[in-house]
């Protein structure tokens, strides 16, 4: 197999099947059928909800993580608990929790920060409540410090990272896919939003960004030295311009990385590209394909 084939057959094997994307459709059609009918006596089971995340991206990989879903609550409930004392924010996702708790009594639902989860067989739902703002923006739950409202434009980070898989001819969402494989199998301690912004920065200055997929090798190695040179650096998330500390957690799995990868690299250029995919698999693990 050539480099370009490997890397193709690769990016089908972390493809989310039919299946999987019908069971997270499902799933997330189940949580909000029960928050629109207890919030706004309706029995849509999509109005008020919007996918975010790599479901809204597109960068979602198998096997299944979970299904991210922004879920607009109505001015009544924010104006409701204005009134309240206390942490505020805290107690909103209580009650959203209690909400769905009561419709799956057999589910563990537990809230984490901004969301609640609400785990089911194949996935899990991440459920962010939010208040939807007049300029299409949203505020979501942080509880920490006695609670606050933050905000969040969740249009604007899909948009950003299509727009730079238009311009890359569909390189982005190939990159954050095969990187949070990498994430996956190592162990990789970065978050998956993290590395899609970091995936587009990158591409975008890439020298080979409108070459074929036979220069995928050569996009892993160059993205996993570009992270590396990012340590301790800082990323803005999309619509708010929020700052976003990197840090180094990361860093000594993402040298190590960036070693096998550039040996891949070389070994593709040799009449032994087995010892590529050693490499590769070392990376990627057993999705990436043998040359066998």
């Amino acid at each position: 197999m050539s480099t370009s084939s490997r890397f193709t057959k690769f990016l089908e094997n972390i493809q989310l099947t039919d299946v999987q994307v019908s069971n997270g459709k499902a799933s997330r059609e189940a949580v909000v059928g029960t928050l629109n009918s207890t919030y706004y006596g309706s029995t849509s089971n999509t109005n008020n909800s919007v996918y975010v995340g790599s479901w809204a991206k597109f960068t979602r990989i198998r096997p299944p993580r979970d299904v991210d879903v922004l879920y607009d609550l109505p001015k009544a409930v924010y104006d409701r608990f204005q009134l309240r004392t206390g942490n505020r924010q805290s107690q909103l996702l209580q009650e959203v929790k209690a909400v769905l708790l009561a419709a799956y009594p057999n589910t563990l639902i537990r809230g984490d920060g901004p969301i609640v989860i609400v785990p089911f067989a194949t996935f899990s739902v991440e459920v962010i409540p939010s208040f939807k703002l007049t300029d299409g923006k949203s505020w979501v739950c942080l509880t920490e410090g006695g609670g606050r409202y933050k905000t969040a434009d969740y249009a604007a980070e899909a948009s950003y990272i299509a727009d730079s898989d238009t311009a890359t001819n569909g390189k982005t969402r190939h990159l954050v896919r095969m990187m949070k494989r990498w994430q996956a199998e190592c162990s990789v301690p970065i978050k998956s939003f993290h590395i899609e912004l970091t995936s587009a920065l990158f591409l975008a200055n890439w020298v080979h960004k409108g070459e074929s997929r036979s220069y995928y090798d050569c996009m892993v190695r160059d993205y996993l030295a570009y992270l590396v040179s990012r340590a301790n650096g800082h990323v803005y998330a999309p619509g708010t311009g929020e700052q976003m500390a990197l840090g180094e957690a990361w860093l000594s799995r993402a040298k190590t990385a960036l070693d096998r990868a550039t040996k891949a690299c070389t070994h593709e250029l040799t009449p032994a590209p087995a010892w590529a995919c050693e490499e590769w698999r070392k990376i990627f693990g057993a999705d990436y394909p043998s040359n066998d």
